[in-house]
């Protein structure tokens, strides 16, 4: 049996005999750390400021009604600027400020391309000025002086604009119509936000009031349509007229 102080030496001369080879150990790893930093340092140097990683291709999608060449010019992407480098937040806003497009997202597809996603404005209604035909989608903006599309109705009111409650309210009413109703619309006449009636492609009117109470009007008037009549009344859904 050893004694204490036999204990102790043993231990530190297996002690001194390991320490080389750990410290050895030590120098390796911080070597290895020093070269890894490097090496990200100068990757990282390369794609932010080199043309390693810059902007080769654009793939634009959901346009019609807006040009792909007017997007480019919007996006205003620096030849030979790092991917990383590009501003998408500034980008998308430039394309937003075109009036036909609702809205729009810009994304980086690495290692060189940039994605935009377009969605155009729709239009709902339009109305007439001496300036022409005024297209408004389902927001109330105008955002466009051109001839309406084929089955986009008119919109007959005092004052239209996109400021216009009359306007606001017409479009509301509008949103909630069932297809099968909206496509036969061709005029709405907006009297005041709870005095709005449908005049209908052959003829027949609907006097649908305002905007509220909009689900039970939906699931009343294409049964009410089915009668015989020129003028359906379901400003009050619970109580509807045909004469």
């Amino acid at each position: 049996m050893r004694s204490a102080d036999e204990r102790r030496a043993w231990w530190e001369e297996i002690a001194d005999r390991l320490r080389p080879e750990r410290v050895g150990g030590l120098r390796q790893v911080r070597l290895w750390s020093v070269l890894g930093v490097g090496v990200l340092t100068v990757v990282a140097v390369l794609a932010w400021f080199t043309p390693v990683l810059s902007v080769r291709t654009v793939d634009i999608d959901g346009l019609s009604a807006v040009g792909d060449a007017e997007v480019h010019e919007r996006l205003q992407i620096p030849s030979g600027r790092s991917m990383l480098r590009i501003d998408t937040d500034a980008m998308a806003r430039r394309v937003a400020d075109i009036p036909k497009v609702s809205s729009v997202r810009v994304q980086r597809e690495f290692p060189s391309s940039v994605r935009v996603s377009v969605v155009e404005r729709t239009p709902v209604l339009y109305f007439e000025s001496p300036q022409g035909a005024h297209l408004v989608d389902a927001q109330s903006t105008e955002f466009a002086i051109e001839a309406a599309p084929i089955g986009v109705p008119q919109l007959i009111t005092g004052n239209p604009g996109s400021a216009d409650p009359v306007t606001r309210a017409a479009v509301a009413v509008v949103a909630v119509l069932p297809p099968a109703l909206n496509i036969q619309v061709g005029e709405v006449v907006a009297r005041s936000i709870s005095d709005i009636s449908l005049k209908l492609q052959d003829g027949r009117t609907v006097l649908w009031g305002g905007a509220d109470d909009a689900e039970r009007k939906a699931q009343v008037v294409l049964p009410l349509l089915t009668r015989e009549g020129t003028v359906f009344d379901v400003s009050s859904p619970h109580l509807v007229t045909v004469k």
